[in-house]
C-alpha cells in the first residue's frame, strides 16, 4: 500500500485478539493494534502476549504502544521488532529522541508520532523531520484535554493547519486526523472527514469498522472533481504551451498540477 492510499487507519483493542483478523479483513488501509488507551492497566501484559502469538509476517499491522513516560513502554518495545509489525504509533510524542529509541528497538521500522499535547505540538516540526517518521497523527481528543479546549472545529483550525505545514516542510506524507467518536452518525463522520481533507490531511483514524468505507470514500475525489480534472487536462493538452480558458477561468500551471493530483488520487484508488 502506498502512502497515497493510506486514508483509513482502524484501531482494534490489543486485548481483543478475536477481533484482529476481522479488522484486517475490513476495507481499512491500515490496522492499528492498540496497547494504550484501549487496554486497562491490568490487561497490558496479557494483551502483549496475545499480540505476540497472533503476529505473522504475511499480515502487516501497525502497533500503538504506550507512551515513553509510561511504565509499560519498555515491555511494549520488545514487540515492535516482531515480524508483522509494519510500523509503530507512538502516543504522546514530544521528543525526537523518543522516536529514535522506538525506531532502533523496532529494527528501523517507521514511526507515526501522535501529537496529543502542547509540547508535542510545539515540537511537531522537529518530530516530522526525524528520519524515521512516516506521518504525523493528530490525537485531537487528548490534545483538547491537555490545552483545555472545548470543541473540535474552529477551535482546532490553527493546530490542524500547523501540522499540515510541518509535514510539508519535512517532505513527509500529509498528516492523519483524529477519530470521530460518533461512529453511528454518518453525517458527523462525513463532515469531519471532508474537513480533514479540506485542511490538507491525508487520512483519518477510525474507531469502528463501519467508519472505514465511508472515510475512504469521503477522502477520494468526487465524480465532479474527477470530471473537472479531465476537462482541465484535456484543455491544457490541446492548447500545448498556449494559455487557455476553461469555464471563464485561466488554466495555468498550478491549476494543471491540481488536476493531475486529483487524477492521481482517483487512479490510485481504482488500482490503476
Amino acid at each position: 500500500m502506498t502512502s497515497l492510499l493510506h486514508r483509513s487507519y482502524l484501531f482494534v483493542p490489543g486485548n481483543r485478539p478475536e477481533r484482529f483478523d476481522k479488522a484486517c479483513a475490513s476495507a481499512a488501509h491500515a490496522v492499528i493494534i492498540d496497547l494504550e488507551d484501549a487496554v486497562p492497566p491490568g490487561d497490558k501484559r496479557a494483551a502483549r502476549d496475545s499480540i505476540a502469538r497472533w503476529l505473522r509476517p504475511e499480515q502487516s499491522v501497525l502497533l500503538r504502544i504506550n507512551s515513553a513516560e509510561s511504565e509499560w513502554f519498555r515491555d511494549d518495545l520488545r514487540l515492535c521488532a516482531l515480524a508483522g509489525v509494519a510500523g509503530v504509533v507512538l502516543p504522546k510524542a514530544e521528543r525526537a529522541d523518543e522516536i529514535g529509541e522506538v525506531h532502533a528497538a523496532s529494527q528501523e521500522k517507521p514511526v507515526y508520532p501522535l501529537i496529543e499535547s502542547a509540547w508535542g505540538f510545539e515540537n511537531a516540526r522537529k518530530l516530522a523531520r526525524a528520519p524515521y517518521v512516516r506521518r504525523l497523527m493528530f490525537g485531537s481528543i487528548d490534545f483538547q484535554v491537555d490545552l483545555g479546549i472545548e470543541g473540535d472545529d474552529e477551535e482546532l483550525m490553527h493546530f490542524r493547519s500547523e501540522l499540515v505545514l510541518a509535514s510539508r516542510l519535512a517532505n513527509i506524507a500529509s498528516p492523519v486526523d483524529g477519530v470521530t467518536t460518533a461512529f453511528d452518525n454518518l453525517e458527523v463522520l462525513r463532515k469531519e472527514t471532508v474537513r480533514a481533507r479540506r485542511f490538507g490531511f491525508g487520512g483519518k483514524l477510525c474507531i469502528h469498522p463501519k467508519q472505514v468505507e465511508h472515510v475512504n470514500r469521503f477522502f477520494a475525489p468526487t465524480e465532479e472533481e474527477v470530471a473537472w480534472a479531465r476537462r482541465v487536462l484535456a484543455a491544457a493538452g490541446s492548447a500545448e504551451s498556449a494559455a487557455v480558458a476553461l469555464d471563464g477561468k485561466m488554466v495555468d500551471r498550478p491549476v494543471i498540477l491540481k488536476a493531475q493530483q486529483v487524477m492521481a488520487e482517483h487512479e490510485a484508488r481504482d488500482g490503476r
